[in-house]
C-alpha cells in the first residue's frame, strides 16, 4: 500500500513539474508526417497581465543533453515565428500558405529551440489591457520573466546549457536580456549570438553610407558632397551632423536605400512584389513598409515617424510589413483556425501579422548602443559571444557591427581569415571570421539580413560550431 502511495505521489510530481501536457502540439496541420520530436506552444504569463506566446521544439538529437536556445526576431515589434517558419525552424512554410516542409538545416537538429513572441502585442502575444506601449528595459525584464516561467514549466531543462540568440533589433534585445540573466545563477547561461544586429545607431548610420558607396549606390557627385559637408579632418559624421548641406545629402542617401526599390535586407535579391511604396492603402488598411532604424537623429526621420503615427490614427487598422519581403504564406498559415487550435492560441490574441505597427510606432528606444552590456558579458570571462552578419544586408550592415566589435578592444586570438563549410562534397568559403577572447565577429558571404534563409547550410555550420565550442 505504501509502495502504491509513493508511486502515485511520484506520478503526481511528474504531472505537475514535467513538460506541460496541455501545451504539447499533438497534431500540426500542413505536415505530411508528424515529427519524431516533441513540440509545445502556449503562453508565459509575465508582469502586468502580459501573456507572451512561445513555441518550443525539442532537439532531434538527445534533448535531455542538448542546449536550450532562445530565439528573438527584431523590429522592434516583429514575430519570432518568422524565424521558426522561414529561417531555421524544423518545418518551413511553403508558398501555398498551407504546407510545411521539413528543414534539413534546422537548428533543432542539435538544440532545444525556444521561439518567443515578444513584446506583448507581437504575433499571438497580448496583454489584458490591450496597451502595447513599451521600452527596451521593460522588454528585457518581461523576457527574463518568460525564461523563468519556461523553467517552471520545463524543469527537466534547468541544468542544460542555455544560449540567447536573435537577429536585427535582437541586437538590443539580446545583450540587455543577457545582462539580467547573467545575474541569475540558477540559469546556466553559456553565451549569446546576434545576427545582423543593431548594436549602435551611430556606427550603423556611419557605416551604411560607406557601405552604400562601396556597393555603387551613391555615385561620385553625391559621395563628394557627403565628403565635403559631413567630414572634417578625415572623420565623417553621418549620424548627428548639424550641417544643413550634410543632412540634405543624407536625405538622398536615405531615399536610395529606403525608397528606390532596392531590397534593404539583401542588396542583390529582388524586391518581393516589385518596387514598393513606403506607405500605401490596402483594403482600407494603412500599410507601412519601413522599420525606421536608420538616421533616427535627423529631423526628416522624426517627421516621417510623426507622419506615420498621425496617418495611422485615421485608419481602423495599420499593418507594418518589412520592405521587399512577403509574409503572405506565414500569415495565411498562422491565422488558419485549425493551426491556431493546434497551437493553443488564446481567443484574446490578435490576428497574427509579421510585425506589429502599434508596438513599433509606440516603442521607446532607450539604448543607442549596447557596448556596456557587451563589456559586462566579456568581463565575466566565461560567456561565448558571436556577432555574425550577412554581408549584403543594408538594414544592419556588416561594417557597422565590425566597427562595434573592434570598439570593444578585446585581445585578438585569431586574425581575420576565411571560414569554410561543406556544401555537399565540396568545401566552400562561408565568409570571414576574426576571433577574440570569448568573442568572434563572423560574416556570411552573399547573405542578407536573414542569414539562415539565404545561406542555410553555412548558417547551420556556424551555429553548430558556436554551441559546440568548436573553432569557426
Amino acid at each position: 500500500m505504501m509502495h502504491l502511495v509513493t508511486v502515485c505521489l511520484l506520478l503526481g510530481v511528474l504531472e505537475v513539474f514535467g513538460a506541460p501536457d496541455a501545451d504539447e502540439i499533438k497534431y500540426l496541420p500542413g505536415l505530411q508526417k508528424q515529427p519524431s520530436f516533441k513540440h509545445y506552444s502556449g503562453y508565459f504569463h509575465v508582469a502586468d497581465n502580459k501573456h507572451l506566446h512561445y513555441w518550443f521544439v525539442e532537439s532531434q538529437k538527445d534533448p535531455a543533453n542538448s542546449p536550450v536556445v532562445l530565439w528573438l526576431n527584431g523590429g522592434p515589434g516583429c514575430s519570432s515565428l518568422d524565424g521558426l517558419l522561414t529561417e531555421h525552424g524544423p518545418y518551413l512554410i511553403q508558398d501555398d500558405g498551407a504546407t510545411l516542409e521539413y528543414n534539413p538545416y534546422s537548428w533543432n537538429k542539435i538544440a532545444n529551440m525556444l521561439y518567443l513572441e515578444s513584446p506583448a502585442g507581437v504575433g499571438f502575444s497580448y496583454s489584458d489591457d490591450k496597451k502595447y506601449t513599451t521600452n527596451d528595459t521593460e522588454v528585457a525584464m518581461n523576457n527574463y520573466q518568460a525564461i523563468k516561467t519556461f523553467y517552471k514549466l520545463f524543469p527537466e531543462y534547468s541544468k542544460n546549457e542555455f544560449y540567447l540568440t536573435g537577429e536585427s533589433y535582437g541586437g538590443i534585445y539580446i545583450p540587455t536580456l543577457a545582462e539580467i540573466v547573467m545575474e541569475d545563477s540558477s540559469i546556466n547561461l553559456k553565451g549569446i549570438a546576434v545576427g545582423n544586429g543593431l548594436s549602435s545607431y551611430e556606427l550603423n548610420d556611419n557605416s551604411l553610407v560607406y557601405f552604400a558607396n562601396y556597393h555603387g549606390l551613391l555615385g561620385a557627385s553625391l559621395w563628394n558632397s557627403l565628403q565635403t559637408f559631413c567630414c572634417k579632418d578625415g572623420v565623417c559624421n553621418f549620424y548627428d551632423n548639424t550641417n544643413v548641406n550634410c543632412t540634405t545629402s543624407l536625405k538622398t542617401v536615405q531615399k536610395i536605400v529606403y525608397a528606390s526599390g532596392l531590397n534593404m535586407y539583401n542588396l542583390y535579391a529582388p524586391c518581393a512584389g516589385g518596387v514598393p511604396q513606403r506607405v500605401s492603402i490596402d483594403n482600407g488598411q494603412f500599410v507601412i513598409r519601413d522599420m525606421g532604424n536608420h538616421f533616427i537623429n535627423y529631423e526628416f526621420s522624426k517627421a516621417w515617424n510623426e507622419k506615420y503615427r498621425g496617418v495611422a490614427a485615421l485608419f481602423k487598422s495599420t499593418r507594418l510589413d518589412p520592405p521587399c519581403t512577403n509574409s503572405t504564406a506565414s500569415t495565411l498559415y498562422l491565422n488558419n483556425p485549425m493551426v491556431k487550435s493546434a497551437l493553443h492560441i488564446s481567443p484574446d490574441a490578435l490576428n497574427w501579422v509579421i510585425c506589429s505597427a502599434e508596438v513599433n510606432l509606440n516603442y521607446d528606444r532607450l539604448f543607442m548602443d549596447v557596448k556596456k552590456q557587451y563589456m559586462k558579458l566579456l568581463g565575466a570571462l566565461k560567456y561565448r559571444v558571436l556577432v555574425y552578419n550577412g554581408d549584403v544586408d543594408m538594414a544592419c550592415n556588416f561594417l557597422g557591427d565590425e566597427w562595434f566589435v573592434e570598439s570593444l578592444q578585446q585581445q585578438v586570438q585569431v586574425q581575420r581569415r576565411t571560414w569554410i563549410y561543406f556544401n555537399g562534397e565540396t568545401q566552400q568559403v562561408g565568409g570571414f571570421v576574426k576571433e577574440f577572447s570569448n568573442l568572434a565577429f563572423l560574416t556570411v558571404k552573399g547573405s542578407g539580413h536573414m542569414v539562415p534563409t539565404d545561406k542555410p547550410i553555412a548558417a547551420f555550420t556556424m551555429f553548430s560550431r558556436f554551441i559546440t565550442k568548436q573553432p569557426y
